[in-house]
């Protein structure tokens, strides 16, 4: 389990920025324990994956 404050720093990012992506339903699922948000590792690494742009090169045959 990754807190809130791991990911954003793991992502370079602020805390409330990870927040608004909740509140927009954007990025990882996540689980609310009492008040607290918490990512699954697997999910945070499901996320980055499902990310992935792979440029493609210029004049090349598919």
């Amino acid at each position: 389990m990754m807190l809130q404050v791991e990911l954003a720093r793991r992502w370079k990012l602020s805390p409330r920025t990870l927040e608004r992506f909740r509140y927009e339903k954007k990025g990882p699922p996540y689980i609310k324990i009492g008040g607290r948000v918490v990512y699954r590792v697997s999910d945070i690494e499901a996320f980055e994956r499902d990310g992935l742009v792979l440029p493609v090169i210029y004049g090349a045959s598919k």
